[in-house]
């Protein structure tokens, strides 16, 4: 997974005449299966409370707050995160930095728990997991991550369906909060698998990612990673791609854009040498890729882990 947030479009700030209040100052959108709220807040204050009866998503949209919730500690909370939080899970919130002219913006969704069940009852008859006793589920230890592209993407479109006037936007808005729970179980999954957390053991999809981690360097090919999996080619690329979101070819490269990470926090290594180690056979190529994926070069990566 890529270290760094993919951004939500912020939706526009109130105007100042319609604030009811200067801490978590909300809008709401209700449709038939959910309620969008945009929380704005112009004063710094603390441990502000907050709860929904449904189970929620909220990401980040502009500003800092720290989250405390389940009795553990605070943690920052910076555009382009997500938290997904079950029904009735009481969070406080701080707002440290927040001022009239450095607001702070979150939206909070809360979805019907109809709407969840009948998405994973609808997945796992349509679309069943491999493996005895796995199914799609979401989990709520797996509560805070980074948004990738596509999760970003599908928080935008609903962002956009619910503020829409059209006399279609419930049935629209339906549609993208089933691809949105699909979303966060990909998102959930993956990086369950970066934290090498044993949920996954009893899946196929666990073999063959722990398989790429080992092997980064070797050429892997679909067929070997099928071979592994015991599934035909065409099978496997479909399983791979419906539970992590993502090919199993644009894994690989992101597991060796994270080993290189990891050995750039090296000062004294070189870039060729990087580049080689991660499994890559073109110095240029790796370079490109990973200012792709980063935003910038690798030696612009390993210059700031130098003291």
């Amino acid at each position: 997974m890529n270290n760094h947030r993919v951004l939500i479009d912020p939706p526009h700030l109130s105007k100042e005449k319609s604030l009811k209040t200067l801490v978590e100052n909300r809008s709401a959108y209700t449709l038939n299966h959910c309620e969008l709220n945009i929380f704005e807040t112009y004063e710094s204050s603390k441990l502000v409370p907050l709860k929904f009866n449904d189970f929620v998503v909220t990401s980040m949209l502009r500003g800092k707050k720290i989250m405390h919730l389940f009795d553990e500690p605070g943690f920052d909370y910076l555009p382009g995160e997500t938290v997904v939080i079950p029904s009735n899970i009481e969070m406080k919130i701080d707002f440290p930095e927040a001022s009239r002219e450095n607001p702070t913006q979150c939206l909070a969704l809360a979805i019907d728990n109809t709407k969840i069940t009948d998405t994973l009852n609808f997945l796992n008859e349509r679309y069943p997991k491999e493996g005895n006793d796995v199914f799609w589920q979401l989990n709520h230890q797996n509560y805070f991550f980074y948004n990738n592209v596509d999760l970003a993407a599908t928080i935008n479109k609903l962002i956009k369906e619910c503020m829409s006037t059209s006399i279609t936007k419930d049935a629209l808005a339906d549609l993208t909060l089933q691809e949105l729970l699909i979303r966060i179980i990909q998102t959930q999954t993956i990086k369950s698998i970066d934290e090498g957390n044993a949920i996954h053991a009893n899946s196929p999809i666990f073999e063959v990612t722990e398989y790429i981690k080992l092997n980064l360097r070797e050429n892997i090919n679909l067929k070997a990673l099928s071979d592994k999996a015991c599934m035909s080619t065409a099978s496997f690329y479909r399983f791979f791609k419906r539970e992590l979101g993502m090919s199993p070819i644009e894994y690989i490269l992101n597991e060796k854009i994270r080993h290189a990470k990891k050995l750039l926090r090296n000062p004294a290594i070189q870039i060729n040498e990087v580049c080689y180690l991660s499994g890559f056979e073109d110095a240029n190529y790796f370079i490109r890729l990973f200012k792709k994926h980063e935003g910038i070069t690798p030696k612009q990566y390993q210059l700031l882990y130098v003291n």
